[in-house]
């Protein structure tokens, strides 16, 4: 395994870390059984990152279990997240962060993080009650050690998230198929220009650049030079990547957990080779040919004076048919709409300002037509509504 800096308090983070999200599952309960054999497997191999959250069904609690019966607190790091879109009083933040280390039987957490934080006003909300006094007083005590936020959402609100507060850490989706889309390679470039650690979620894309390659990428991949499976590429291309700290990987396989190890004991940055890029392009093409829009994610069009995210709301319309409808609108509702201040297609008025900086002359309006057209249908506006209903508080 290798290892790299924490650039914020010179720990050393394994460049695999664990995702706790999708353990396997047996009559709807996390098989308990199978999912500490991969964990202690993984930490054998020398992970020693292991990311939760609040909302995974089971999976704190199951890695408690794991920690308590391998006695293995003081060897791995523990990351979790803190559901800021639950809190609606400052007594709610105290009371998920108490029931988070009793699941997790531990009495610290090492990298805590403000789940799903995509908007500068969320933050500004949790201020007002008081969530920063909050952090700062679990930090003097050593209760949180490191705080920091995932994030999805586009590249312009995640720079104003990394600047607005003194964070210890980030967590964004980056991939070979997401490189200008979300946080994208600018969002990792300023925050590690900055500093921060950058922690790495979905390098396989949910096992999209793997199991739902199209046959033209599947045999741009046996083409190279090297032979290697779709999955050891990907995670490869992230790790060339010198700015990225640790690499996520839900693992929920021994396969799985050795053949990531063994790629994480091998990859470099700047290990690729040209003909590597080459093929990586090749494969991005045949993914690509199912995408409707133009759009190259750089963000001239922004700042909409309505608030949509265009880029955003453009990638999430062409993954809807390059990565699935139902991952995609579920990324749409995360980034544009589950949020106090919204980034939605349906905001846009038309009145073409867009157009006018846009380098590739995209038809912007009539697109953001065709996104509502794809993602707000009426089961969308009623959970919309819902969430709006319940963002007010």
């Amino acid at each position: 395994m290798q290892y790299r800096i924490n650039q914020k308090n010179g720990t050393e983070l394994s460049v695999l870390g664990y995702g706790c999200m999708r353990f396997s599952r047996k009559a709807g309960a996390i098989n308990q059984e199978k999912a500490e054999q991969e964990m202690y497997r993984a930490m054998q191999e020398g992970v020693n990152y292991f990311d939760t959250a609040y909302i995974y069904t089971g999976s704190e609690a199951c890695l408690g279990r794991f920690v308590r019966k391998y006695t293995c607190r003081d060897k791995i790091y523990i990351a979790t997240k803190l559901p800021h879109y639950l809190i609606r009083k400052p007594e709610d933040a105290e009371r998920y962060f108490q029931e988070e280390l009793d699941r997790l039987q531990t009495d610290y957490i090492d990298y805590y993080l403000m789940h799903m934080l995509n908007d500068p006003e969320s933050w500004r909300r949790l201020c007002t009650l008081g969530i920063d006094k909050w952090i700062q007083d679990k930090k003097e005590k050593g209760i949180i050690r490191n705080i920091g936020f995932s994030f999805h959402g586009g590249t312009v609100k995640f720079k104003e998230l990394v600047d607005i507060y003194d964070w210890d850490f980030c967590q964004i989706q980056f991939n070979y198929m997401d490189e200008h889309a979300q946080a994208g390679i600018d969002g990792l470039d300023y925050a590690h220009e900055r500093g921060l650690p950058v922690i790495i979620m979905e390098p396989l894309r949910g096992g999209r650049l793997v199991n739902h390659l199209p046959a033209a990428a599947q045999e741009a991949f046996r083409n190279a030079e090297v032979q290697r499976t779709p999955a050891d590429w990907a995670l490869r291309w992230v790790w060339d990547h010198e700015q990225v700290n640790v690499v996520l990987s839900g693992m929920n396989d021994l396969q799985q957990v050795e053949e990531n190890c063994r790629v994480a004991s091998e990859a470099l940055p700047g290990q690729l080779t040209e003909a590597d890029h080459r093929m990586f392009s090749e494969v991005l093409k045949a993914i690509n040919e199912g995408i409707k829009v133009g759009c190259t994610g750089c963000g001239y069009c922004q700042p909409c004076p309505r608030g949509i995210d265009i880029p955003n709301c453009f990638t999430m319309y062409n993954n809807s048919y390059t990565d699935g409808y139902v991952h995609a609108l579920r990324e749409y509702m995360m980034s544009t709409t589950l949020r106090k201040d919204r980034t939605n297609a349906s905001l846009c008025v038309e009145c073409g300002l867009c157009e006018s900086h846009c380098p590739q002359s995209l038809p912007i309006r009539a697109e953001l037509k065709n996104v509502v057209k794809r993602f707000e249908t009426p089961v969308y506006r009623v959970i919309a509504k819902g969430a709006g209903i319940f963002m007010k508080y």
